[in-house]
């Protein structure tokens, strides 16, 4: 089974590795399926095993001892990450294709995707800081790829924006974890929580505040969150689904590690206080634009509050639902821009005053958009409703009333924000092109009409699923919860 944890990374750098050697777009796409499957049966594979055996695995890589090797360590919450990630992957990938979009044809689209993919994987099963460091620069070369591939005046304009806030990123994390190992002589997260305890309070503040400001910045929390409204509306569909289904995600499962592993119970306030404004600005920046990509990116940023609450309440119950909103977001953020992407391909325009009418012309079409909107608002039964239950639940029960009213207030206005896109593009009257039943969404592009559904289905398992998956994830929080469990995986004490 150990052997299993290092084929998320190694099968899709492999496959990164082919695709440029050959540049034949058939090929790589079938190299890049190919990797990706792998890679999630492998997730899947220790998915299974960790929800049967409720323990943790360890691949030391090269056989070194744990305190100097590379170590990937996965548990129930990294197990599920990487199960999600790579389901979403595939599926993305497949939407892409039948997009045929203008860098799906790049011969340099297949080998960014497989090392985001790559660094996605890392990131999720680091087990010391440096590697981490390392899988975050992976995602940021990758990304920055990604996000211009197309060349347009505005993809390099909010690229540069991305790129040059995620270098400062990198910068404030090497420095952080450059301190760590000058503090404490090592940046095994194993070791890590029984040396940080010995340092002076006000040195472990510093360096707890440093991979804070590092992690806030990938997570797009307030008041860090000001690059994402702007860099994510230029890429393609595909890519931004993929963003902003699982790169800021990558920034919440860090700060989960930091503020269960490293620090438990030292960030508490300053968190609440943050969820509660990036969900308030986040939503207000939301209803204020009249332009369905840049709405659902300012949500991303809202809904990243909700994480940040249940990590900042910090009990059992918060974490599991932590986890579970985890669980229930990716699909559903990642399904609402795979919708935007059907209605602009046909449209040529997500803004609310040039589109309208597109429930009468496609009734399929309106409820492909209508599922996610409802579940991200948290409206029942959704698995939106389930998670947002459960992080009020965890709040109230922590007497943590106003970021729990903070919550309930976002949610409304989430709530106002999806009904303004409903009754502008959807329920609107017709713009010409509609009216003239010139646009085909779903008959035109089966795969990505076709793909965008499955993602949307898995949000519809997510509810159904709700009481099993729940209970996988109070499992998760326990094993977050108690540091020690994790520390005797890794050293085997």
């Amino acid at each position: 089974m150990n052997a299993l944890l290092g084929l998320p990374l190694a099968l899709p750098l492999l496959g990164a590795a082919l695709t440029i050697v050959f540049r034949s777009s058939s090929v790589q796409r079938a190299i890049s399926f190919v990797s990706l499957l792998g890679a999630l049966g492998a997730s899947i594979g220790v998915l299974v095993h960790l929800a049967i055996e409720d323990d943790i695995v360890v691949s030391r890589l090269g056989g070194w001892p744990a305190a100097v090797s590379i170590t990937l360590v996965g548990d129930r919450l990294s197990a599920l990450m990487l199960v999600i990630a790579g389901a979403l992957l595939v599926i993305v990938l497949a939407f892409a294709i039948g997009q045929r979009a203008a860098d799906e044809r790049s011969p340099f689209y297949h080998p960014a995707y497989l090392v985001l993919a790559a660094g996605i994987g890392q990131a999720f099963l680091s087990g010391d800081l440096f590697n981490l460091f390392v899988a975050f620069e992976l995602l940021l070369m990758a990304s920055y790829v990604l996000l211009t591939l197309e060349g347009t005046d505005a993809q390099v304009r909010s690229g540069t924006t991305y790129v040059v806030l995620n270098v400062v990123e990198s910068m404030v994390l090497l420095t952080a974890v450059g301190l760590v190992f000058a503090a404490t002589g090592t940046v095994s997260m194993a070791e890590l929580p029984e040396r940080l305890a010995e340092l002076p309070d006000g040195v472990q503040t510093g360096l707890h505040l440093l991979l804070l400001v590092a992690f806030g910045i990938k997570a797009a929390v307030f008041p860090l969150f000001f690059w994402l409204p702007d860099a994510y509306p230029t890429a393609p569909s595909s890519v931004t689904a993929v963003f902003a289904g699982l790169l800021t995600k990558v920034g919440i499962y860090c700060m989960i590690r930091v503020e269960t592993l490293l620090f438990p119970g030292q960030g508490s306030t300053l968190l609440l206080w943050i969820a509660g404004l990036t969900m308030l600005i986040g939503v207000f920046g939301a209803v204020s634009h009249v332009e369905m990509k840049r709405i659902l990116s300012f949500h991303i940023v809202s809904q990243i509050g909700y994480m940040v609450m249940g990590i900042g309440i910090g009990t059992e119950l918060a974490l599991a639902a932590t986890v579970f909103y985890l669980v229930h977001h990716i699909p559903v953020k990642a399904s609402l821009f795979l919708v935007q992407g059907l209605v602009e391909r046909e449209t040529g325009s997500t803004a609310l005053d040039d589109v309208g009418g597109l429930a009468r012309r496609s009734g399929p079409l309106a409820v492909l958009f209508l599922v996610p909107a409802l579940s991200l608002a948290g409206l029942p039964p959704f698995s939106g409703f389930l998670a947002k239950f459960g992080l009020a639940r965890a709040g109230f029960d922590a007497g943590q009333h106003v970021v729990v009213v903070a919550a309930l207030l976002a949610s409304l206005f989430t709530l106002v924000s999806m009904t303004k896109i409903w009754m502008a593009m959807f329920w609107g009257d017709p713009y010409p092109d509609v009216a003239e039943g010139r646009v085909g969404v779903l008959r035109h592009h089966p795969l990505m009409s076709s793909t965008t559904a499955l993602v949307i289905v898995g949000t519809v398992a997510v509810a159904l699923v709700a009481g099993p998956l729940f209970d996988y994830c109070t499992g998760a929080a326990a094993q977050l919860i108690d540091p020690g469990i994790y520390r005797a995986a890794v050293l085997g004490s």
